[in-house]
């Protein structure tokens, strides 16, 4: 019947009223879009693990005074933007290796990592909506951290999430030509960052044998040390960076002078499993070699090492992005070791 209360109506009132059942069944539905804000808002996984916490926190002891002008969605995204500017103006932003300084000349193979950089990080989203997976693709996400932070909450706001200007100006409590004036200076340096085509739109227009062969070449080409099956897939400016290690390469020239070196040199043997990451496809690498062995467990069997994501251009590999460490297979659901 109509105007008859719903049950959201009545989890309203008991949240209100601090039955925290009935708020984390009004929550619950939002945290995985929440999640995917904080992430594009602060640049890594961890950090929007403690931003999204941090969030419904806040939420949670401010419910009381929740009016209801606005929607419960619309006011937690207020309350994880505020807490995710909070982080941003404590924290700084992340960087990849590209934005530290000009590619390297040639093969660097004793470089430390660069442990007080805050790195980007990659974003498992298997749990995110399709429509979803553009916002979280690893171009869009490293040009907004060159954003100040109102400029970056304002443009996810406009742009990923459909808010008015007006709306968006009440969250951030400031004026709406200051966040027209946000949305203009965001878009300009955004549009200067990002590919004017998204990997989604790119990954569409590849039918699904060349993408099997792209990813699975990719992967391959490391377990068998195939330098002409690697570079056959690269395009001519390819770049390859590694976070936490500072240096990179472009060019396809360069890029093969490294993977000669290194990853099909003798560093060991690889395993490669195929995944997804930031909307990408991306492949786990497991080495079973000396940088391996005596660390955690016995010798012989194959640990993680980096989870690269892909970045294609047409039907070939433009950009490589590695990142380094057991962490990142963990808080993507990977397995730390293979057996051999």
């Amino acid at each position: 019947m109509d105007g008859a209360p719903t049950l959201a109506d009545d989890d309203l009132g008991a949240a209100r009223a601090g039955d925290d059942a009935a708020f984390e069944r009004l929550v619950g539905p939002l945290r995985r879009e929440l999640h995917a804000h904080c992430y594009r808002m602060l640049g890594s996984a961890h950090d929007a693990d403690d931003a999204l916490q941090d969030a419904l926190l806040r939420a949670w002891r401010g419910f009381a005074r929740f009016e209801g002008r606005s929607t419960v969605r619309s006011w937690l995204y207020t309350v994880a933007t505020r807490t995710c500017l909070d982080l941003v103006e404590a924290r700084g932003r992340r960087a990849l290796p590209m934005d530290l300084g000009p590619a390297s000349s040639e093969p660097v193979l004793d470089d430390a990592p660069a442990t007080e950089v805050a790195w980007l990080t990659p974003y498992p989203d298997t749990a995110l909506a399709v429509e979803q997976r553009e916002s979280v693709e690893l171009a869009f996400v490293a040009a907004l951290q060159h954003l100040p932070g109102n400029q970056r909450a304002a443009l996810l706001l406009f742009e990923v999430l459909s808010y008015s200007a007006a709306e968006i100006a009440a969250m951030m409590e400031t004026s709406t030509a200051s966040v027209n004036s946000a949305l203009q200076r965001a878009r300009r340096l955004v549009a200067e960052r990002v590919p004017p085509v998204s990997q989604q739109r790119t990954l569409a227009a590849l039918d699904d044998a060349r993408l099997r062969a792209v990813v699975d070449g990719y992967a391959r080409a490391l377990e068998h040390r195939d330098a002409g099956a690697l570079v056959s897939l690269l395009t001519e400016d390819v770049t390859w960076s590694m976070p936490p290690l500072p240096g990179w390469y472009s060019g396809r020239e360069d890029v093969m002078a490294f993977a000669r070196a290194v990853p099909l040199g003798d560093c060991g043997t690889w395993r490669a499993l195929t995944t997804e990451a930031n909307g990408q496809p991306a492949v786990a690498l497991y080495l079973d070699g000396p940088a391996t062995r005596g660390g955690a467990g016995e010798g012989g069997r194959f640990r993680a090492w980096s989870l690269t994501v892909l970045t294609l251009r047409g039907g070939s590999i433009a950009e490589l992005t590695s990142f380094l460490g057991p962490e990142v297979f963990h808080a993507h659901g990977l397995p730390l070791s293979l057996d051999p």
